[in-house]
């Protein structure tokens, strides 16, 4: 018999995940430029209706069907076979699992879309999100947390989707920003945020559904679920303190667009940690991640020169990667299971922290490489010159987001 207490809570915090993938939405097509507002957010738009599509006919099966094989599930429960309203996953409904766990899948590849904002052809995006989730997703979430290699073999930890969702969504931003190069005028022109108001927007969605995020990541209502809660919220808010600071040390003001985007360094770097570190573990988390990030963001661009369009991958990539190695630096087993970590004298979890995260970027190297070389085979990935400097919201969707604005872009 399900727990309705659980039960309550798992829905709840799945709704919570759903309004995520808007929220980032609003938070790219925010920081974006505004002749590419509309294809900011109608990427994330589309990826909601294949991600619930395809996670309810293979997605939850090949995460979690078979919980014994090392890389991936099976198709046992296609189209949810097998499942009814009275099965069970631990103590509620496994319909809630899944549309918690389906929620997990939207998000992600939504990441992606940050790091070759502007550039890439519409329909080359959905070709490549279906078999990135088929061939990058799914198995690294059986992997970690479908009893596969990751978690179950090496027994590395992973709470609520630093490797599943951070590394590997960062990690194929970066590959694919490389593959398709740079903006047309980038480093020529200044880019700059074409709606601040709608950037903080979308930062407070996600931050209000992170909590979801990492609180449900308990699977039960109960103390765990209120510890994740906690770190979560000491971590993001150090996190934009610390951007804050930084940005007054840089150039001498606070910004708007810092704060929010400590927040999110800050909600990555604890993400994988949640459920196994202490308070106090957390306050460091978030200063040290959103340190790490900050200068990672200007490596990336000023001395790598990477586009990465929206800091995909120096948020979310290099965020979920500091915050995995610090969850083998910081857990407590005590509070949820695993190793002792670093700080306690011990070295076992730490490297198979480090295990795991190689593992998930060979996986997202690799895969978005064979999905890249796939969908290239039928379409271009980026759009025509004309197209880009027209912007993305006519060229590839015929629609204006400011109809009115008659200016230069």
């Amino acid at each position: 018999m399900f727990n309705v207490g659980d039960t309550a809570f798992i829905i709840i915090c799945a709704l919570l995940v759903i309004l995520m993938t808007p929220g980032l939405a609003i938070f790219y097509g925010g920081l974006g430029r505004r002749k590419n507002m509309v294809n900011n957010m109608m990427n994330s738009t589309f990826i909601m209706g294949l991600g619930i599509v395809l996670y309810v006919l293979i997605g939850y099966s090949l995460s979690f069907g078979d919980g014994g094989r090392n890389f991936i599930g099976s198709l046992k429960n296609l189209g949810l076979m097998g499942i009814t309203k009275d099965s069970l996953t631990g103590s509620v409904p496994t319909f809630a699992f899944i549309a918690f766990q389906m929620a997990f899948a939207l998000i992600t590849p939504a990441i992606i879309t940050g790091s070759i904002a502007g550039r890439m052809k519409f329909k080359a995006l959905c070709f490549f999100i279906a078999l990135w989730l088929i061939f990058v997703y799914y198995p690294l979430a059986h992997m970690v947390w479908g009893g596969g290699f990751i978690g179950g073999k090496i027994g590395a930890l992973d709470f609520a989707g630093g490797d599943v969702v951070h590394i590997s969504s960062g990690t194929t931003g970066l590959i694919l920003a490389i593959l398709i190069g740079k903006r047309v005028d980038y480093m020529q022109i200044s880019y700059r945020t074409h709606n601040i108001p709608f950037v903080f927007l979308g930062m407070g969605l996600l931050w209000f559904g992170w909590f979801g995020f990492n609180s449900g990541s308990a699977l039960s209502a109960n103390g765990l679920a209120a510890h994740a809660l906690m770190t979560t919220a000491v971590s993001s808010a150090v996190g934009m303190l610390v951007w804050i600071l930084m940005d007054i040390i840089k150039q001498g003001k606070a910004t708007l667009i810092g704060a929010c985007t400590g927040v999110i360094a800050g909600l990555v770097g604890i993400t994988p940690a949640a459920g196994f570190v202490n308070i106090w573990a957390a306050l460091i988390i978030g200063i040290s991640v959103s340190l790490v990030c900050y200068c990672g963001i200007i490596f990336i661009k000023s001395v790598l020169k990477i586009d990465d369009a929206l800091d995909a991958f120096g948020c979310h990539g290099i965020g979920g990667i500091w915050g995995g190695i610090l969850t083998g630096v910081f857990v407590n087993p005590e509070i949820n299971g695993g190793q002792p970590g670093l700080i306690y004298g011990r070295f076992t979890q730490f490297f198979a922290q480090i295990e795991g995260i190689l593992i998930t970027l060979i996986v997202a190297v690799v895969g978005t490489l064979l999905c890249a070389g796939i969908v290239s085979i039928f379409t271009s990935l980026r759009v025509e010159k004309k197209e880009e400097l027209i912007g993305l919201d006519m060229s590839e969707h015929g629609e204006n987001a400011y109809p009115s604005f008659t200016g230069l872009d």
